[in-house]
């Protein structure tokens, strides 16, 4: 590499991408945990739908996840 070439320059440390990585994957892990539930017939009642894992769970992930998100990006370089 010449000296005259500059390096590109990243928004973020490289700690703050593995952090954004990780929050995007608890969000997804979330709205995994949400899906499901319904029933291929519409004239059948599914009680499944209204269970701890989607109606508790599921959003608490989410929003933790949103938390490690807003984290990686307030996250100052050392």
């Amino acid at each position: 590499m010449k000296n005259n070439e500059q390096q590109p320059d990243f928004l973020f440390e490289k700690v703050n991408y593995k952090i954004l990585l990780i929050g995007m994957a608890v969000i997804a892990l979330g709205f995994i945990l949400m899906s499901g539930g319904g029933s291929d017939d519409p004239k059948v009642w599914n009680d499944a739908v209204f269970n701890f894992q989607r109606i508790r769970l599921a959003p608490t992930v989410v929003l933790i996840g949103f938390g490690i998100t807003i984290y990686s990006i307030f996250k100052k370089s050392k």
